[in-house]
């Protein structure tokens, strides 16, 4: 990892363990411009906590955030690669629904997008994208019913 070469860096983390077991435990990593202005969102619009972040003499490098399981790790250290994430994210239909309601009541900007199927999209402030996965049948569904309107 890189930061300024001062002597004052810290973590501050909220119950991190390091987990190693049999089973793959993965975090994928998110590079942002602004660790605190991507934390604000993904903390404030998509209802994350912060679990821990890295700050070297009071500017954050890295941190993460969790949301049910889903762990994600934002680092500011590789400026040309911001913004170029994608991420897919599978949850039930019935979650699925309750957390697009719970977004656009807060004001988040959902689009509807497709990979074959049909996805909710959202984008992080950098341009990260989450791809949420219809069901095949409902997505398959609402596809044949978008392309024989048109």
């Amino acid at each position: 990892m890189t930061h300024s070469g001062g002597t004052s860096n810290s973590i501050v983390a909220k119950g991190e363990q390091n987990v190693m077991s049999d089973k793959w435990y993965t975090r994928p990593v998110l590079f942002v411009a602004d660790i605190d202005r991507t934390v604000d969102f993904y903390v404030k619009q998509l209802g994350f906590t912060q679990a821990w972040r890295y700050e070297d003499e009071g500017k954050a490098y890295v941190a993460q955030v969790d949301r049910h399981g889903c762990e994600l790790i934002f680092s500011s250290q590789w400026p040309g690669k911001v913004g170029k994430g994608l991420m897919f994210i599978s949850l039930d239909p019935g979650v699925l629904d309750a957390l697009r309601a719970n977004l656009e009541g807060r004001g988040v900007e959902v689009k509807d997008g497709e990979w074959g199927y049909r996805l909710m999209v959202i984008a992080d402030p950098d341009g990260n994208e989450l791809y949420f996965p219809y069901p095949r049948s409902l997505a398959t569904e609402s596809l044949t019913k978008t392309n024989s309107q048109h």
